[in-house]
Order: structure tokens, then C-alpha cells, then sequence
């Protein structure tokens, strides 16, 4: 467009071909004038913008970003602009001087210089002075090492979009799915290693905790320890950078455990931001010292020529010193899990019982628990869009109610799909962290029935990724305790009503039965048992956990349940799984009440009380042995069953449950009996 002098304007329209607007509204080809103010400059719109308030490219970029600050001074400070930001700075450096304290050697005076920040964004390395610089750092008196002559800075509870650019930018094998989650790899290790696990014994421990056959607790002594506690440490300090997670455990406030984790990978520390409870600004401002410590030196190995050292790999927990350590693995799950074992030695000391279980919450405040071994349908049935869901894994019974422990979802990935887990689903969003899966390279959509890296892929999310759950994760006494067990022998019952000793025998049985395949194609079940139904975690004996049950269910008027998630009308092979909507029926009827008010018979050897209706399941099932066209096959089966579980129960036959030998009895008879 251009004037010709005249107060007219020339335009040039999509065909190529020129109009000319004049004074009476019209152009002179017909079309309709087109209105323009003239400037005084010559320019009809002028659109420009005032140039950015920046100098370098550098300093545009430190625009983009606005900086985080506290929202409550310190206690104790005076009022006043000057006071809130001496508080800010005082704050840092208390917060520093705490997580050098928990990096310090404990063959040298001091811990390490440490400085916040990611050491990628720093101009020069800060310098030493008196005075408070544009850094917050924390410097040691002493300095005796080469790495006490360098800073290790530390990325500071970082938000889970910093860690998104953390891993992809340094961590190989990072990448972002086409559902916004950060696929990660664990490393050569991909699930846990339970066999390098070891406990300090030392005088407390060697009579509080569970020793000895069967036990879960491989001991170490104090020495070990800090040897391996030292290795760590100094592996962390020479880095550049350690990722540190100031976070707590257990949503029943009066009973929260402070936790540190000291990573070395941003995958760890988004992880944990996950799994653990988020603190508000205002609670991490006055965290303070951590009640315990993880040192997590990822694949860092440890020394084979250590003593109690079998392999490269050792998960080190000190209950006196409230420490953790980690070397020679990278499974995330590890730092869950010895978490979950930390709390089953802490919380029975307060009289709270610690449960490897799910839990849930009906629209009127019923609560029910689901214990389960891995493939039971826990983590399926605790989920239901017609409750709310309290957690999917560890929980406590205090004199208040149940709280999870929690503050996210581990949950197992092979072959997911929206159709059979949409809750789930749809969680593997921005902020989770998906590991060890397969995508495909160019759409980044994951393939989760591909087993390339392992068959134990997993999902970490926030417990705010799923719709209905309960937040915050408390909730009151439960009435119902659902043990889940997929009994592949296909004899146990789709649902028994327990008395209090059954109840309690089931309890510290734990039992499911696996399928294994063999080299000739046929597949035959195996039973298999875990103590209280997570004996890789528990630190006492079994019976002090299930007299703590037995306590909490008498009190509260809890009704226990047993669950066969597993094989009807023959086992594994013959047979046919029960149906999930019928397993779903009997759940549906065991929270509305409706199954308390059934008529019950009694079965042979295992002496369990089975209804003999229930709405939406066909009768003919509920008695196994109508389901059986070998009678003599079932009845050689059940007994079969019955010499596994009496087998495995002599492990616990010496030890008293209870104040008195009363209980134990009661127990012990409430077995199978043949």
C-alpha cells in the first residue's frame, strides 16, 4: 500500500492487481474503501515495542525467570524489609551448614564446601570472604583434602520441570515421552537386590530385630558400616554436583518422619519427589535436621574386599545413626523400600503399626485394607473409581486411623493399558517417572508390553495423579482387612470369612502361589510365602507385627477377610481364574456390609467360613470342591496345600504373640488341621 499524494492509498489485492481508495468511501474498482489514519510520520500502525531492559543476551535470559523467594521470616526476626532479607540469606546458610553436616567425613574435622545452584549456570566459582555473596554457600573452618579445596554445589529440592532438564541434558538414556513422562534407566540393576541388603547389629538391634532363618536382615557391624558410609560420601563430594531431597514420610502429622535424600542422579531425586510427601514452601523454610539419611552414590560400587561385601552392590542401613547407603546399584525402588524398612522399626516404638498394604475409603468413611504378594489384584482392587483411594502400598494404624506413608504411586507397567488400569493410565503424565520401558524413537509413544530391558518396568507418580484420591492420605479405623492371595492350586475358596486367629495365622503366612514355567513347556504352581505379607521389609518378628493386628482389629471391631484372587475348578493348567467382575462382586459386598449378614458352612482342613451367596457370583463356586470333576484330585490337592502352609509355619511355632502363650495357641489351631 503507498499514498499518491492525495489523501489516497493505493493497495494491492490477492490477485496482483491494484485498487485505489479514495475520500467518498469507494474504491475505484467498486470495492469498498478501505479506512487509514496517516500518521504524521508517514506510518498507518505503528506496532513497535520499547527495547527489552537488557544489555547481553545473558541478561534477557535472566529476565525470563523470576526469582523464588521465602514467604515466612525466620522466628524471631525483626520486622521490616532489611529483616525479611537477612532472614533469606540466614535461612540458606542454615540450610547449608546442614546438608554439609550431613556430608561430612567422619575421618575429617568439617564436611564439604557447598554452595546451591547448578554449577553449569555459574559464572566463576565463588570466592571465599566474610562477607555474604550473590551465593549462598557454607564454608568448613578447616580444609585437610583435595575436596575440601573445591565446592560441590547442591541442587536444592528442585522442582520436577528443573529435573526434566537436569537428567535429559546429563543423564544418558533420558528422554521424554509422548505423554510428557522422563523415561529413565536404572542402570545393569532393575529391580531390587535383596541379597546385598545388610542391617547393623549392634546391642540394641542384636535383640530388637528379626535374626536368622527366615529373616529378611543380613547383619554388618559398625565398622562396615562406615566404611561404606565413607566411600559413599567421598564419591558425592568429588562430584560437581549432588541433588538433595529435604522431604517427609507419613501424611498423620503427629507421627511425620523428616528424610534426606543425597543423590547423584536427577532421575533419584525426581523419584523421590514422588514417592515421598511434598513439603510446602513454608514447611522446607523450617525443616531443619533431617530424623534420617539416605546416601545414595547410584553406581558408585563398593570394595569386594570389604568384609560382608558378596558383590559389587550394598544397601547399608544404620538404625542408631538413622542412615542409609547406597552403592554399586541405581534401582530407584531401593530408597523406597529401606525407607519402608526404616518405618517398620520406628513407628511399632510409638505403638503405630507399619502395613505393606493398600487402602481405601467408601463414600461414608469405611475404611479397608488390602494385603497381597505381587500378581493378587492389590494394587486392582484397592483402585475403585466408588472410593476414594487413601494408597496403593505402605500405610500406619495409629490410635487416630491409617495414614499412608506415602506421598506417591509405584506402580508396575508390563503390558499396561488404558482399558484394564485408566487410572494409571492416564498418571504417566508431565512429572512421572517411568523406568526402564520401551518407545519407539521417533514418536516417543511407549510399547509397554515390550520386555527389552526387563519385565519389571514401573511408574512413579504424585498420589495427586489419580482422580479420587484422598488428600491428604489419613483416614479412620478400618472396618474391613481383605488378604488377598492368588492361589494357583485352585482349592482356596473366592471368599472366607476369618475369625481374629485366622485372621492373624493368614497374617504372618502371607502366601500366593506362582506359576513357573519349565524347560518342557509345563507350567505347575509353586507356593510361595512372605511374612506379613512384605517380609523383604519388616525389622521385627513377624508375630510382634501381627499381635499389634490382632490389637488394632479387636479394638476397632475390624472384620478379616480371605480373598482368592487365583484358580478355580482345578489348578493352573485345568482350571480356569476366577473372574475379576466376580472377585470385584465380592469386594462391592464385603464394603456395603451385605456379605457380614450371609449364611456361612465350614470347610474341611482349612476350617474356613464360606458364604454360600453372594449377589452377582455364581453359588456353584464358592465351595471349591464343586467346581472339581476329580473330587480325589481336589481333596490330594488341599491336602498338598495344607502340609506347604504347616511347613512354613514352623518358623514361627517358638515364638509367644501376645502378653501370653493364649493367642499363640489360638493361632496355631487356627491352621489347617488334618
Amino acid at each position: 500500500m503507498a499514498s499518491n499524494g492525495n489523501g489516497e492509498f493505493t493497495f494491492t489485492n490477492g490477485n496482483g492487481t491494484a485498487a485505489v481508495a479514495n475520500g467518498n468511501g469507494t474504491a475505484r474498482n467498486g470495492l469498498a474503501k478501505i479506512q487509514t489514519q496517516k500518521k504524521g510520520n508517514g506510518m498507518c500502525h505503528d506496532d513497535s515495542t520499547p527495547p527489552v531492559k537488557a544489555q547481553t543476551i545473558d541478561e534477557l535470559h535472566s529476565l525470563q525467570k523470576k526469582k523464588s523467594a521465602p514467604t515466612t521470616p525466620i522466628k524471631g526476626t525483626q520486622g521490616g524489609a532489611f529483616a525479611i532479607t537477612l532472614s533469606e540469606v540466614e535461612r540458606q546458610k542454615q540450610q547449608l551448614q546442614s546438608i554439609s553436616a550431613s556430608l561430612a567425613s567422619l575421618t575429617r574435622e568439617t564436611g564439604p564446601k557447598v554452595v546451591r545452584g547448578d554449577p553449569a549456570k555459574q559464572s566463576e566459582t565463588p570466592k571465599v570472604s566474610s562477607h555474604v555473596s550473590h551465593h549462598h554457600h557454607f564454608t568448613p573452618t578447616i580444609s585437610v583434602s583435595d575436596s575440601a579445596l573445591k565446592f560441590t554445589h547442591v541442587l536444592y529440592n528442585l522442582s520436577p520441570a528443573e529435573l526434566y532438564e537436569q537428567a535429559i541434558k546429563y543423564e544418558k538414556g533420558s528422554f521424554i515421552t509422548s505423554t510428557g513422562a522422563l523415561a529413565t534407566l536404572s542402570g545393569a540393576k532393575t529391580g531390587r537386590s535383596p541379597r546385598d541388603k545388610r542391617v547393623v547389629k549392634d546391642d540394641t538391634t542384636e535383640d530388637e530385630l528379626w535374626w536368622g532363618r527366615g529373616s529378611p536382615n543380613i547383619e554388618m557391624d559398625e565398622h562396615t558400616f562406615m566404611v561404606n558410609r565413607e566411600r559413599a560420601v567421598d564419591y558425592l563430594n568429588s562430584l560437581d554436583k549432588v541433588f538433595v531431597n529435604d522431604q517427609f514420610l507419613n501424611w498423620d502429622p503427629e507421627n511425620r518422619i523428616k528424610v534426606r535424600i543425597v543423590s547423584a542422579r536427577a532421575y533419584h531425586s525426581l523419584f523421590m519427589h514422588n514417592m515421598c510427601i511434598r513439603p510446602t514452601p513454608e514447611e522446607l523454610e523450617n525443616f531443619g535436621t533431617p530424623d534420617f539419611t539416605i546416601y545414595n552414590a547410584g553406581q558408585f560400587p563398593c570394595n569386594r574386599y570389604t568384609h560382608y561385601m558378596t558383590s559389587s552392590t550394598s544397601i547399608d542401613l544404620n538404625l542408631a545413626r538413622r542412615e542409609m547407603v547406597i552403592l554399586g546399584t541405581m534401582y530407584a525402588g531401593e530408597m523406597k523400600k529401606g525407607l519402608f524398612s526404616v518405618m517398620h522399626y520406628l513407628m511399632p516404638k510409638r505403638q503405630i503399626l507399619s502395613l505393606h498394604s493398600g487402602c481405601n475409603m467408601g463414600k461414608d468413611g469405611d475404611v479397608a485394607l488390602f494385603f497381597g504378594l505381587s500378581g493378587t489384584g492389590k494394587t486392582t482392587l484397592s483402585t475403585d473409581h466408588n472410593r476414594y483411594l487413601i494408597g496403593d502400598d505402605e500405610h500406619c494404624w495409629t490410635e487416630n486411623g491409617v495414614s499412608n506413608i506415602e506421598g506417591g504411586c509405584y506402580a508396575k507397567c508390563i503390558d499396561l493399558s488404558g482399558e484394564k488400569e485408566p487410572d494409571i493410565w492416564n498418571a504417566i503424565k508431565f512429572g512421572a517417572v517411568l523406568e526402564n520401558i520401551v518407545f519407539d524413537e521417533h514418536t516417543r509413544e511407549v510399547d509397554y508390553s515390550d520386555k527389552s530391558v526387563t519385565e519389571n518396568t514401573r511408574a512413579a507418580y504424585p498420589i495427586e495423579y489419580i482422580p479420587n484420591a484422598k488428600i491428604p492420605c489419613v483416614g479412620p479405623h478400618p472396618k474391613n482387612v481383605i488378604l488377598l492371595a492368588c492361589d494357583a492350586f485352585g482349592v482356596l475358596p473366592p471368599v472366607s470369612k476369618l475369625n481374629l486367629a485366622q485372621t492373624m495365622y493368614h497374617f504372618i503366612s502371607g502366601y500366593t502361589a506362582l506359576v513357573a514355567g519349565t524347560e518342557d513347556g509345563i507350567k505347575e504352581p509353586t507356593a510361595t510365602f512372605s511374612a506379613c505379607f512384605g517380609a523383604a521389609f519388616i525389622m521385627l518378628h513377624p508375630t510382634k507385627y501381627a499381635a499389634m493386628l490382632a490389637d488394632k482389629m479387636l479394638k476397632h471391631g475390624a472384620t478379616g477377610w480371605l480373598v482368592n484372587t487365583g484358580w478355580s475348578g482345578g489348578s493352573y493348567g485345568s482350571g480356569k481364574r476366577i473372574k475379576l467382575p466376580y472377585t470385584r462382586r465380592i469386594i462391592d459386598a464385603i464394603h456395603d456390609g451385605s456379605l457380614l449378614n450371609a449364611k456361612y458352612k465350614k470347610t474341611e482342613v482349612f476350617g474356613l467360613e464360606i458364604p454360600t451367596e453372594v449377589e452377582g457370583v455364581p453359588s456353584e463356586i464358592l465351595d471349591p470342591v464343586n467346581t472339581w470333576s476329580d473330587k480325589d484330585a481336589h481333596n490330594e490337592t488341599l491336602l498338598k496345600l495344607a502340609g506347604l502352609f504347616k511347613r512354613n509355619f514352623e518358623t514361627f511355632t517358638n515364638y509367644k504373640i501376645g502378653k501370653d502363650n493364649k493367642l499363640t495357641e489360638e493361632i496355631l489351631a487356627a491352621g489347617p488341621n488334618f
